[in-house]
């Protein structure tokens, strides 16, 4: 279907999609796995792995990028690192319950905002951070850092349409804080400039204008002068047709069910040069179980 004859994402629509899933892995995970109609020749074992493929193949596209964040030696690792002056910070949005932030951020970064607009989830990552601080539950799902003061996450409930990462508590309800606190006060840090945006599966719910909107205010957020990134991480659909053998251009497919839309490698490539933004670099996530949409990470600068 062409881009330009689709209708754009409601917010409310998506909300209250989102409201009826679960706040577990599952239910965050449901429409990343199968954001249509679950193809029958998908091995659902296998899928229970994808948590995990999903998020070593996220810390190794950053650490590609930014090797002095590895916190331990490896082939990556700079022998002489860049020495990093402040804390790192990175924004990770449309968050669900914390997933990317625990398994993947909180690993490489210090401190972490985390933005999520559905309350279950919200409240669900809250929960799991504050049991975190707590030292409760499983050894390895404790989230890093958290209980010993090392690193934080604080929590915002909100919308990309309106979220302003330059003034992350002007269009937001501050839900708390775990972990590491500024002796000054708990947000005396919350408009600091960013290291790193992640964005990932949440896109699809912002029109091309919301878009580029947002990523242009993701853009102001970052670091002056550094290797601050952001990072976008999608399915595709496929440049060309069901009946098509050749490149025809940007598509863009809408999902009816949660009020989202799924943008092809080209259309993501024309969103980013609208935003204003230079591709640094370009990955497919390997590992993933056949019969699965393409899922690719970029990084933008």
């Amino acid at each position: 279907m062409a881009s330009s004859s689709i209708p754009d994402p409601v917010v409310k629509d998506g909300i209250e999609y989102w409201n009826t899933q679960p706040a577990s892995l599952d239910g965050v995970l449901g429409k990343s796995l199968y954001p249509y109609h679950p193809p029958p020749q998908v091995d659902a074992t296998l899928c229970k792995s994808l948590p995990r493929v999903d998020a070593l193949g996220s810390r190794q596209f950053l650490l590609g990028l930014l090797p002095e964040l590895s916190t331990v030696p490896s082939a990556i690792r700079p022998l002489s690192p860049p020495q990093i002056q402040h804390r790192t910070r990175a924004l990770d949005v449309g968050a669900g319950i914390g997933r990317v932030t625990s398994t993947v951020l909180l690993h490489l970064i210090e401190d972490v905002v985390l933005l999520e607009p559905v309350d279950s989830f919200i409240n669900g990552a809250y929960s799991a951070g504050m049991a975190s601080a707590k030292g409760q539950g499983k050894a390895g799902e404790r989230w890093k850092g958290i209980q010993e003061g090392t690193k934080s996450v604080t929590f915002l409930q909100g919308t990309l349409q309106s979220f302003d990462p330059t003034h992350p508590l002007s269009s937001t309800k501050l839900i708390g804080r775990v972990g590491y606190t500024p002796q000054s006060s708990p947000d005396s840090d919350i408009n600091v400039p960013l290291d790193v945006a992640w964005c990932q599966w949440c896109l699809g719910h912002l029109s091309d204008v919301d878009l580029i909107s947002f990523l242009q205010r993701c853009k102001a957020a970052l670091r002056v002068g550094g290797r601050s990134l952001i990072v976008v991480k999608e399915n595709l659909c496929r440049d060309f047709g069901e009946e098509l053998d050749t490149v025809v251009g940007p598509r863009t497919v809408f999902d009816e069910q949660d009020s989202s839309l799924m943008r092809s490698d080209l259309a993501w490539k024309k969103i980013f040069k609208d935003a204003g933004l230079i591709l640094m670099k370009e990955q497919t996530q390997h590992g993933l179980p056949e019969g699965l949409y393409e899922v690719k990470m970029y990084a933008l600068r």
